[in-house]
C-alpha cells in the first residue's frame, strides 16, 4: 500500500477525482512495467482496484475505493493514446540530474497523468491539475520528488495551456 493510501485513508475521506487520479498513476506505472495495453489496465483497474469495500480493507492490495471511474479511464486512456507527444512535452524540462530513464517510473506515471489532464482541452484549470498532482506526489514521496514534479508541470502547462498561464521569467 502507498503513503498516498495510508494518508488518504487513514486522515480524511479522499474526494473521488483525488482516488482517481492516484489509480490513474498506479495504472500507468502498471502499464509501463507490464507493457499492458490501455484497455487492459483500465478493465483489471475497474473490475478489481476501483471497487467499495469496507473500510479496514480500503486502500489494501492496490485498490483505490470511491475513485471517479470516468475521470480515471480518460486520464489513462488520453495519456497511453499520446504517450510519445506527452513524454516529448516533459522531457525537455527535466534537470539533467534527473533524465526520464533514471526517474522513478511512479514519478514517470505521475508526470504523464499530470500532462494527459493539461492536455485536455475541456480539463480542469492548470492550477487544479497541478495541486491535485502535487498532493499524489506528497503521498508517494518524501524526496525532492514534489517539488521537480511541480516545477515540470508548471512548464508543461505553459506549453499546453499558455493562455491559462502567464510566462516564467525563465524559460529553457
Amino acid at each position: 500500500m502507498s503513503k498516498t493510501a495510508e494518508t488518504a485513508g487513514a486522515s480524511k475521506p479522499i474526494r473521488p477525482r483525488t482516488a482517481a487520479r492516484v489509480a490513474a498513476v498506479q495504472a500507468l506505472f502498471q502499464a509501463e512495467l507490464a507493457g499492458v495495453t490501455a484497455e487492459s489496465v483500465i478493465a483489471e483497474f475497474l473490475r478489481y482496484r476501483l471497487r467499495e469495500l469496507p473500510a479496514a480493507e480500503a486502500w489494501h492490495e492496490g485498490c483505490v475505493p470511491m475513485a471517479d471511474a470516468r475521470l480515471f479511464q480518460r486520464i489513462v486512456q488520453e495519456a497511453l493514446s499520446r504517450l510519445p507527444e506527452l513524454d516529448g512535452k516533459i522531457k525537455p524540462w527535466l534537470p539533467a540530474d534527473w533524465p526520464w530513464h533514471r526517474l522513478d517510473p511512479v514519478l514517470r506515471a505521475l508526470l504523464r497523468a499530470a500532462a494527459a489532464e493539461l492536455a485536455m482541452a475541456d480539463g480542469p484549470p492548470v492550477k487544479v491539475v497541478i495541486n491535485e498532482y502535487l498532493d499524489v506526489a506528497h503521498g508517494f514521496f518524501q524526496g525532492d520528488e514534489p517539488g521537480l514534479a511541480n516545477a515540470v508541470l508548471e512548464r508543461v502547462a505553459r506549453s499546453l495551456r499558455p493562455d491559462e498561464i502567464l510566462p516564467h521569467p525563465i524559460e529553457k
